[in-house]
């Protein structure tokens, strides 16, 4: 046997086979899969009669319903007023939650005091407060602005402070026995260490605020695809209704594919557990 047949030429780094790149790309693969099936039994079960057109309007006629749709001029003064609700609202939850929630899970004393109010507020449901918000903040944005922030507030501090608490011990240990100081060991051990729930507590965030921003519009609005998704109902407009619960549905699964995307990025240095696959 020759040494050439004995020991074959390595492959070239870069360049998978098949069944390495369908490894490689298995979670795009079979998501793609699983989604356009369900789109065409959909479709079938609905030109065949199966699922009745009364409450669920065929794929066909939803994209339909959304072209018409995106021509008008009064579609995109919805997408906007949404959008602006949505960003603001989240954004001062973030700000305000996880910084808030690292300090209330490292500091006992404030934990004490704050876990009373987080569990009181958190126990209300934000539509019983929305008459309330109205009128505090009055019909315009800010009432909606304030349903999404307490919609993903209380899931982004909640996570955070309990990531907190449950760091390893082995870590802290470890970094005291270097002589660490309390801000080091806050910044460099407790913060990537929680990580994980602070990206999970924004991920519930993310589908708590697109409901808070559907709930403040079919509640008291005149802008905004909750307003649409209204307008649709009450004409009986399946294929229009849809169409807004479609566009929420992909955009959170948007924001949680960007911050599944963000939390690998951050999460580099922990070790990779390999697994036996189906």
């Amino acid at each position: 046997m020759s040494l050439v047949s004995r020991y074959p030429e390595p492959r070239r780094p870069g360049r998978l086979s098949g069944a390495g790149w369908l490894g490689h790309h298995a979670r795009l693969v079979y998501g793609v899969i699983g989604l356009v099936g369900f789109i065409a039994i959909w479709e079938i079960g609905s030109r065949q009669g199966w699922i009745s057109p009364v409450f669920f309007s065929r794929p066909s006629a939803i994209l339909a319903a959304g072209i018409k749709e995106a021509a008008l001029p009064r579609f995109w003064v919805d997408v906007r007023a949404s959008i602006t609700e949505f960003l603001i609202g989240y954004a001062l939850a973030v700000v305000l939650g996880i910084p808030l929630g690292l300090l209330t899970g490292w500091y006992r004393r404030l934990q004490y005091a704050l876990d009373p109010w987080l569990n009181f507020l958190n126990a209300i449901p934000r539509f019983a407060l929305l008459p309330v918000l109205l009128i505090a903040f009055g019909l315009g944005i800010w009432s909606k602005v304030a349903v999404v922030f307490l919609g993903a507030f209380f899931s982004i501090i909640i996570p955070t402070i309990q990531g907190v608490r449950t760091v390893d011990r082995r870590f802290l240990d470890v970094a005291n026995g270097f002589g660490a100081s309390r801000r080091t060991l806050f910044l460099t051990v407790v913060a990537p260490a929680t990580v994980p729930f602070m990206v999970t507590g924004l991920r519930l965030g993310i589908a708590r605020a697109l409901i808070g921003v559907v709930t403040g519009e079919l509640y008291a609005a005149t802008n905004g695809l909750g307003v649409m998704i209204k307008f649709a109902s009450d004409a009986l407009q399946t294929d229009r209704l849809l169409f807004g619960v479609l566009l929420f549905t992909f955009a959170g699964l948007i924001g949680v594919e960007a911050l599944r995307r963000v939390e690998k990025y951050f999460q580099r240095w922990r070790p990779v557990r390999r697994g036996t696959t189906a």
